[in-house]
């Protein structure tokens, strides 16, 4: 499970994020490219877009399920608005 003091700084405010266990696997990029993308310089993923309907929280919540080591959170500080 992602931890919420290990967030990355790369990722926008809000309920989903990434945390520093991320390995740059590129599976939540690939399964939501809308909202995940690879810093190639640090070499782990950032959430750059956040869910706002409950289509794209499905997408999220699949690209979080898919993350090998649990990397991927949706215990953020902010609420999605849906």
């Amino acid at each position: 499970m992602a931890i919420l003091k290990g967030r990355h700084p790369d990722n926008i405010a809000g309920t989903y994020y990434v945390d520093n266990q991320c390995i740059a696997c590129d599976a939540c990029v690939v399964e939501a490219p809308k909202f995940f993308a690879m810093n190639d310089k640090e070499g782990r993923a950032f959430v750059f877009n956040q869910p706002k309907s409950q289509i794209e929280i499905d997408e999220c919540e699949n690209a979080l399920a898919g993350c090998p080591v649990e990397a991927i959170g949706n215990d953020g500080l902010d609420q999605i608005i849906t």
